[in-house]
């Protein structure tokens, strides 16, 4: 008969400074042992966007393997986990910080993910992924008046002269999907019918919508307020989504008005839900072409136990 087994784990909002803001994470930051099914199963226990499992690397220049698990699929990359896991791997003394900087690089599915963290101390505060793919466009989305009942607004609340919908990755396909103002945001409800009809089997079966929003923290920097739905990944509504975020910035960045330099955005999700998230966008441009795409924010520890499987 095989011996229980015990693992530990931390919970963590990410994209916030504070306790239930944000966008929760479950980290098992010595996850050796675990099958591919107990992983999927411990995903969905938790039940949370994402679930991280950290190995070893494979290469040993790099800090850690992740592994991320939705309660529906296992991902190759995700925004908040890859943040949430580099700031962990820091408060647990894995990363230290010269300076008040470090350098890490996470292995994932899509390859290594480059994190830089910084903090005022040993501990840090702030993590900043760089996207290991760049952007991508996949086949146009449906016409605007499917979109609108995929989100049960009207045609007129799709879109606009300059932002129009598109389908966006940067290692996660999604239905990038611009609306007239907040009210049409908040308003937006998923139809899963039309979803499961359009959508489900598509490129980017993922569906990220984005609003431009007052100034931000930074004045320099575009505000948007996003929302983004996933029912492939058995999550109804997320509160922050990184790797949307970095396609969001792919986006923006093809239509940019500069050729070169670097461009920031602010982007407010989890609003609607009651937990209000701040992810920083960066795309640095060449030639009119983006070159490298940066997500950041920061996180909070929430909770940490013990996970005793048979």
């Amino acid at each position: 008969m095989r011996e229980p087994r015990t693992y530990r784990f931390h919970t963590l909002d990410v994209f916030t400074d504070r306790v239930f803001g944000g966008n929760p994470l479950a980290v098992f930051p010595d996850a050796s042992g675990l099958t591919d099914d107990e992983m999927r199963r411990i995903a969905r226990e938790f039940n949370l966007s994402e679930t991280v499992f950290v190995f070893p690397p494979e290469d040993a220049a790099h800090a850690a393997r992740l592994r991320i698990f939705t309660p529906g699929m296992e991902l190759p990359f995700a925004g908040h986990p890859t943040v949430g896991t580099a700031l962990l791997l820091s408060w647990l003394g894995r990363v230290p910080l010269v300076r008040g900087r470090a350098e890490v690089v996470l292995e994932e599915g899509v390859g290594p993910v480059s994190v830089a963290l910084r903090g005022p101390g040993e501990r840090a505060t702030f993590a900043q992924l760089t996207a290991a793919l760049l952007p991508v466009w996949g086949p146009p989305p449906p016409p605007a008046e499917v979109l609108a009942d995929l989100l049960s607004l009207a045609p007129s609340d799709i879109g606009d002269d300059w932002y129009v919908p598109e389908a966006v990755s940067c290692g996660v396909p999604f239905q990038i999907i611009p609306v007239r103002d907040k009210a049409a945001l908040g308003r937006a409800r998923l139809n899963r019918a039309v979803w499961e009809k359009y959508i489900a089997d598509s490129w980017a079966p993922h569906v990220y919508l984005f609003t431009p929003d007052e100034i931000g923290p930074d004045e320099n920097a575009p505000a948007f307020r996003a929302r983004m739905f996933a029912p492939a990944m058995h999550i109804e509504e997320d509160p922050a989504t990184g790797a949307a975020a970095s396609a969001l910035a792919g986006y923006l960045a093809s239509r940019a008005a500069a050729k070169g330099g670097t461009l920031r955005w602010i982007v407010k999700q989890g609003v609607e839900m009651g937990r209000p998230s701040l992810l920083q966008l960066e795309a640095d441009l060449f030639a009119g072409q983006a070159t490298a795409i940066r997500v950041g924010g920061g996180a909070v520890p929430v909770t940490t136990g013990d996970l005793t499987l048979p």
